[in-house]
């Protein structure tokens, strides 16, 4: 027999008496159940429409003291032996849930709002800025002469068509990945609009509540804006907005030197544009050693990016169509004037106007949802994945959280969330990649670490390549002869990274490394190099020595 389920909206209750009241009254022959929430003001009846409707039962709660029906809504419920996961999300996070928990048997509703379906990664994040970055490298590497009696010329004929195909490519993508993938899956909705959550079972959007058995939040992020004056008056690019320009800047001032900054400077400089970058901290990338950052400046200097460290950005505003910066450096006052600006100073969690905070799910001072080792929020059955948790906001993580969520909402054995041999990559040229702890990190641990830095001045294929930029640095515990990280600035060093996060995640000993075999003229030759530096001197061995 068919039920109903509807929410109505109670005003007059003024304890929880009144609740248990209207609970009593409201047991009418053809009501199923009925719960009434004191602190929501609040009831929720699940009947068979054939023996009772909904004015009956709004009827019965107003005859019964001086309580009035405020609205009435129907609550969409699934079958009763089928659980129902609702997402709210359309990203990397929230695709990895809603193919768990399809695989699982679960009907899932997936609700998103903001950016297309595909989220930042393949919208405005990963996917464009890769490619234009290679796209930015073709043009930098023919231009380049590393090798005599090679003359090369190459020149940016067409900005307007590199923007073109990577819109393309986005477009292809996003249907492929990620439309096409939920176009036909079975027990699945996909709503576009914004979903809020109303109870920690329901979430309400278009005006229409939906119940859950659980609800997995991979909201994203979005740029964080600083609260520098004039910023909100100039036209400031964001990396939403920075690979959509049909024009190629003349001078392009970046604030923020971390990840996206450095990145999209490289990117835009070495299409032509001038570049400045402004960073509030000592150096750039802040989390990474003084030598690293220094060399990987240094390198980019040389393609005539500009550095302005620990400078706070006093004010800015526009003259004309130039953008200016009151710029406090070392105690002085600078001024820098450009045609743009790229903010790139940190991504904020999209978690307003959501409902969270009504019912109870606990927002991190840093504006992340807090969640346990099982990324469940304060409210049992509400999860939370991706870059809405913060931490490593990396689309591997977030897909490895979404799926995770999915596990643990429907799945009886709880798995903890294991970050323990995480890789992640900056994508300048040289890149820098890491995985596990550098030096500093691993002392603070009290582990007993022993560093080895490679050049790549004795690495083989770099000197074949005639492009020596960078090293393999290898952490150790001396103790164990176990890695526990490493850090690459190498062209190509990304490649790298899985040998070094298989060893650290597997307990593969540096003795063990260097007895592998490594084909010779290959970059991750270096990597046994590297090893081997830990008890010889490499400059002093031959190619093939070990």
């Amino acid at each position: 027999m068919k039920r109903q389920t509807i929410q109505i909206d109670i005003e007059g209750m003024t304890c929880e008496d009144c609740a248990r009241t209207i609970e009593k009254a409201i047991r009418l022959p053809g009501v199923i159940e009925g719960r009434v929430r004191f602190t929501d003001r609040r009831a929720r009846v699940s009947f068979y429409p054939n023996q009772i409707d909904q004015a009956e039962i709004s009827r019965r709660i107003i005859g019964i003291g001086p309580y009035h029906v405020r609205k009435i809504k129907e609550i969409v419920e699934q079958d009763r032996h089928q659980k129902h996961v609702i997402i709210i999300g359309g990203g990397s996070a929230a695709f990895a849930a809603t193919l768990r928990a399809n695989e699982l048997g679960s009907r899932v509703t997936m609700i998103n709002a903001g950016l297309p379906i595909g989220g930042t990664c393949v919208n405005v994040g990963c996917v464009p800025s890769k490619n234009l970055t290679r796209a930015a490298e073709e043009l930098h590497n023919s231009q380049e002469r590393r090798f005599p009696g090679i003359t090369k010329e190459g020149r940016l004929s067409s900005f307007t068509d590199i923007i073109r195909q990577k819109r393309e490519m986005v477009a292809d993508l996003r249907q492929e990945k990620y439309a096409d993938v939920i176009a036909d899956m079975e027990d699945f909705e996909f709503i576009e609009g914004r979903g809020r959550l109303t109870s920690p079972k329901t979430v309400e959007v278009h005006g229409k509540s939906l119940f859950a058995d659980a609800i997995p939040l991979a909201t994203g992020a979005s740029p964080k804006i600083p609260p520098i004056p004039g910023l909100k008056d100039v036209p400031y690019l964001t990396n939403e907005t920075a690979f959509e320009l049909e024009t190629l800047p003349k001078h392009l001032i970046v604030l923020g030197g971390n990840y996206i900054g450095i990145e999209t400077a490289q990117l835009f400089a070495r299409l032509g544009s001038r570049v400045t970058v402004v960073e509030l901290l000592p150096q750039i990338l802040p989390t990474e050693t003084h030598d690293l950052t220094e060399e990987l400046k240094g390198y980019l200097s040389v393609e005539g990016i500009q550095f302005m460290t620990n400078a706070r950005t006093q004010q800015i505003y526009q003259k004309g169509k130039e953008i200016y910066l009151e710029v406090d450096r070392n105690k002085k006052r600078t001024q820098i004037h450009g045609t743009h600006v790229l903010v790139a100073t940190g991504r904020k969690p999209n978690t307003e106007d959501l409902g969270l905070a009504e019912v109870g799910v606990e927002i991190a001072p840093s504006g992340t949802v807090r969640v346990n080792e099982y990324l469940e929020s304060t409210v049992p059955g509400i999860f939370a994945a991706g870059d809405v948790v913060g931490g490593f906001m990396f689309v591997c993580t977030a897909a490895y959280e979404g799926k995770l969520a999915a596990d643990n909402a429907l799945l009886a054995e709880k798995q903890v969330a294991d970050y323990g041999a995480l890789p992640w990559v900056i994508f300048t040229d040289p890149q820098v990649a890491g995985v596990g702890l550098n030096e500093p990190q691993a002392r603070a641990e009290g582990i007993d670490a022993e560093v080895v830095t490679l050049p790549l001045k004795y690495v083989p294929h770099s000197i074949a390549a005639r492009d020596m930029r960078g090293f393999i640095r290898l952490i150790r515990n001396k103790q164990t002869d176990q890695l526990v990280g490493a850090r690459i600035l190498a062209p190509g060093g990304s490649d790298l990274l899985m040998e070094v996060a298989m060893a650290i995640k597997w307990g593969i000993t540096v003795e063990q490394l260097k007895e592998m075999f490594h084909p010779y003229l290959t970059l991750s030759e270096g990597i046994k190099l590297a090893a081997i530096g830990f008890t010889k001197d490499v400059a002093k061995l031959s190619c093939c020595a070990t």
